[in-house]
């Protein structure tokens, strides 16, 4: 989820290049650092020397190895001079005790924790938690999945601008609508209030111009509204329906996390837990849902309960390996929409080469959201597409920049495409008439390397 926050209520406006300050070294650790090393000043503290050795090899980062819930390991990183501040380790205990003393020695830098913990985002919500943001994985996750789910056909999904306006990432197929297939974009019968934001064909990227046509095998990425998201995906997987039955496989926070939102969008749910007490818990918890204690690779119980006929599986269980054999078996079975929570990176290539349709990374999700704190401060969401080979923004234009008072079609294309601006709240899908106002928001999609210059000119 990529909740909307003031960009204005963080501690001052960072200079832009920052002094960052990073606890933990794991998946969503190295993910920050991978995102931000060109642009920052970045140290990072990890009690496991053989995640520090590679992040110091191949970024030229500074590294330390001790605790960071130490004050000492902290004065060692200079957090005093840090502009922000980033726990995200496993550990919810860790990366509290180490912003409590970053709070105590750096008292100006905005700090950000990752936790697992939902109690904890309903404190800092409440503001009785001593942090500026805390970002949690399990309801990120959530979100990813059920954005997916919104749009059976989409590879990946983001909302902006508090809803109102879609990136979705499709894979363009054989059976695709005629209609925006082998036509030049400014004669195909495109969707309303949506724009093509770019084309990757051959692992290259091309934004396109109205004489750039979509063909099969491609992969598109489309900013619109709501409603035009679900009508390219539409145009692109004609036989999708929406999705109202949805089976959950693992009765982990994470796949708690999910069934609980999905419920609440009016979607059934039936979830699948193979330990006797976790089962009873979720069901209390979660009466609205269907419990079933089961391993879910039981192939009677599969049958027996009708799984097959699902309209779309979710499977959130801890190991990647029994996740990929409960996928594989469920599309064996029948289901024909599949989305897999994958812990391992690699992972997500295994489970997308074996027909898996889409892959969730909770630490990825998680990442994705602490870097755009990292950003200039007029930046309010950021999204990451293609193993963060590209970047969507959210970002205030300022009243300097070269772009104010262009018409769209007068814009040049320097390797960054705007898609949507918001302006007085409302997004609008901008026509090639349109002129750029000093203070409107724009959504902009650009190559990550290109992210400085981008936040530079607008």
């Amino acid at each position: 989820m990529h909740t909307f926050r003031d960009a204005g209520a963080r501690k001052g406006y960072p200079p832009a290049r920052m002094r960052i300050v990073i606890v933990g070294a794991g998946q969503v650790g190295s993910t920050i650092v991978e995102a931000l090393h060109g642009d920052h000043d970045l140290t990072v503290i990890d009690v496991v020397r053989e995640r520090l050795e590679p992040l110091a090899y191949r970024y030229d980062v500074g590294t330390i190895e001790a605790n960071g819930a130490s004050r000492r390991a902290l004065r060692d990183a200079g957090v005093g001079d840090a502009d922000l501040f980033i726990a995200c380790t496993s550990r919810d205990e860790v990366n509290l005790v180490a912003c409590s003393f970053a709070r105590v020695e750096a008292p100006h830098a905005t700090s950000v924790i990752r936790t697992s913990n939902v109690e904890y985002i309903d404190l800092w919500r409440e503001g009785r938690l001593d942090v500026d943001f805390a970002v949690s994985s399990e309801l990120e996750t959530a979100h990813a999945v059920s954005r997916s789910i919104g749009i059976p056909a989409a590879r990946q999904t983001d909302v902006f601008a508090g809803g109102q306006v879609q990136i979705v990432e499709f894979d363009v197929p054989e059976g695709a609508d005629p209609a925006v297939i082998d036509l030049p974009l400014r004669e195909a019968k495109l969707p309303e209030d949506s724009r093509v934001f770019g084309i990757i064909r051959d692992d290259t990227l091309t934004l396109p111009r109205g004489s750039e046509t979509i063909r099969p095998g491609d992969r598109i990425v489309v900013i619109g509204s709501p409603t035009a998201a679900r009508a390219w995906g539409s145009l692109l997987s004609p036989e999708e329906a929406a999705v109202k039955d949805v089976v959950v496989f693992g009765g982990g926070q994470v796949g708690t996390a999910i069934a609980r939102l999905l419920a609440a969008q009016d979607i059934g749910v039936r979830l699948i837990e193979p330990d006797r007490d976790r089962a009873r818990a979720v069901a209390e918890e979660l009466p609205e849902c269907r419990v079933y204690n089961a391993t879910g690779v039981d192939v009677d119980f599969l049958e027996r309960e009708l799984i097959g006929r699902a309209q779309a599986a979710v499977f959130a269980i801890k190991d990647d390996a029994e996740n990929h054999y409960a996928a594989t078996l469920a599309r064996v079975y029948g289901v024909r929409f599949t989305i897999a929570v994958v812990h391992d990176t690699i992972s997500t290539k295994v489970y997308e080469q074996s027909g898996v349709d889409v892959t969730v990374n909770p630490r990825g999700v998680t990442a994705e959201e602490i870097v755009r704190f990292a950003h200039d401060p007029r930046t309010q969401q950021v999204a990451m597409l293609e193993g963060d080979r590209y970047e969507v923004l959210d970002m205030t234009t300022k009243p300097t920049s070269e772009y104010v008072g262009l018409r769209f079609r007068e814009m040049p294309i320097r390797g960054a495409m705007i898609g949507a601006i918001v302006r007085d709240g409302k997004a609008v899908f901008p026509r090639s008439d349109e002129v750029l106002q000093a203070g409107d928001r724009v959504i902009v999609f650009t190559e990550t390397k290109r992210v400085p210059d981008v936040e530079r000119v607008l």
